[in-house]
């Protein structure tokens, strides 16, 4: 072979790779973009969700490579829950804890019986039900509507009643106004058990039971206890009225804007955050019961009687499928669907 043809060979190899180089570089994945997300909700930070979801923030910046960041707002300190959601459907990268009931209002109809009264016996039908057909199905429906629901396992705990004036049995609740969170399904809820339902932000509940402009509230203990609501009502019934799974909800525009290494990290990580979450509810029930008990509330326990009284009030609300748009026999497909 003639000294021409091994050099022109030999600049052509090298031609070459320096050429297959280029092409490598140019289809190299781009790193991630930059994202920070807020989560904005109501309770305090010393609450066990509060706690919970500084869990969350730190799986996210241990398990991640850096390009995704959580940012908490405790309190209401970015607005209300369904100004938070107005603004997801902007695609805001916020973040916010939001139930069946909200989901309802924004447009899945059938996603509100989850938040129904005396629906749940125990916890274990509510993990039966997130996990069916049925549960999968609402989610798709609402991701359609421009929300995507991230992690469905937090426990936000049983609803009770805090009043101002004694409730002993289902009849004392007729005429008290008791606040609820603003949506149809716990107002109606609320209604069927025989008080006035009172839709008000929970940043001003305080504030409006110490002026008597409501007699009452009703959530979770951590969260009476955690806004200090023991203050100024002195007298609990533990009717547990709903078993309250809360969701933890996004964007639908903003998730599919993140990669698919940051969707399953915010997913994983917010399921984690979720079982954390559970036991330190489970744990902190009965510590908070006895600071109410400690701060001067007068507790009315749940006998047998008084529980099968409050379900008996409750079953007026399932009758009112065509108020919330119900699909037909909804209740006993939810039934059915927690019961597999």
């Amino acid at each position: 072979m003639k000294k021409t043809a091994i050099i022109t060979i030999a600049l052509a190899s090298v031609a070459g790779l320096l050429l297959s180089g280029c092409t490598k570089k140019e289809g190299a994945a781009k790193p991630a973009k930059q994202v920070t997300v807020q989560i904005g909700f109501e309770n305090s930070m010393s609450e066990p969700v509060g706690q919970a979801l500084k869990k969350w923030q730190d799986l996210v910046a241990e398990k991640g490579d850096g390009s995704l960041k959580i940012e908490l707002y405790p309190d209401s300190q970015l607005g209300a829950k369904s100004k938070l959601i107005d603004s997801m459907l902007l695609g805001e990268s916020v973040i916010t804890l939001a139930d069946g009931a909200f989901y309802a209002d924004y447009g899945v109809k059938d996603f509100g019986i989850v938040f129904g009264p005396f629906l749940f016996e125990n916890w274990n039908q509510c993990w039966k039900l997130i996990e069916s057909d049925w549960y999968k199905s609402q989610c798709e429906q609402l991701e359609k509507k421009g929300l995507k629901i991230l992690t469905s396992n937090w426990i936000y705990g049983d609803r009770h009643i805090l009043t101002t004036k004694p409730v002993k049995k289902v009849s004392d609740l007729k005429g008290l106004k008791i606040r609820v969170p603003t949506n149809q399904i716990q107002s109606i809820g609320m209604d069927a058990l025989g008080a006035t339902s009172t839709g008000m932000s929970l940043g001003d509940v305080y504030q409006a039971l110490q002026t008597k402009v409501i007699d009452g509230a009703e959530n979770p203990l951590a969260t009476l206890y955690g806004r200090k609501l023991q203050e100024v009502a002195k007298y609990l019934i533990l009717d547990g009225h709903v078993k309250n799974f809360t969701t933890w909800v996004c964007s639908a525009d903003f998730f599919n804007s993140l990669t698919k290494a940051q969707q399953e990290l915010l997913v994983s990580t917010g399921n984690e955050a979720g079982l954390y979450n559970n036991q330190l509810q489970k744990a902190s029930e009965t510590d908070y019961l006895q600071k109410m008990k400690d701060d001067g509330c007068i507790v009315t326990e749940m006998t047998p009687e008084l529980q099968a009284e409050f379900r008996a009030a409750a079953q007026s609300f399932y009758t009112k499928g065509d108020v919330f748009g119900w699909s037909p026999n909804l209740y006993d497909a939810v039934k059915k669907a927690m019961s597999n």
